[in-house]
């Protein structure tokens, strides 16, 4: 069975500047800093620098496919 749910990705460059990736109503929200965005984003959830709301399903599915890193990576780039 495939998880239906939506993921939305939120790289915070600073005060009041984000950029995002996703649909705005997304079950699952991840955003991390940009300071911490080049890092592993499977080693910065469990650091506590990736913070999500909502379901973890979505965000794990993102992580072992490496689109979590592929996302982060280019919201970064942009």
């Amino acid at each position: 069975m495939s998880d239906t749910r939506t993921i939305q990705f939120r790289v915070v460059m600073g005060k009041n500047d984000e950029r995002v990736d996703g649909p705005d109503d997304a079950d699952t929200v991840a955003t991390i800093a940009k300071a911490d965005a080049g890092m592993d984003p499977t080693v910065a959830f469990m650091r506590g620098k990736l913070k999500i709301t909502g379901p973890t399903g979505p965000l794990f599915d993102a992580l072992s496919s490496g689109r979590a890193a592929e996302v982060i990576a280019r919201l970064l780039a942009s």
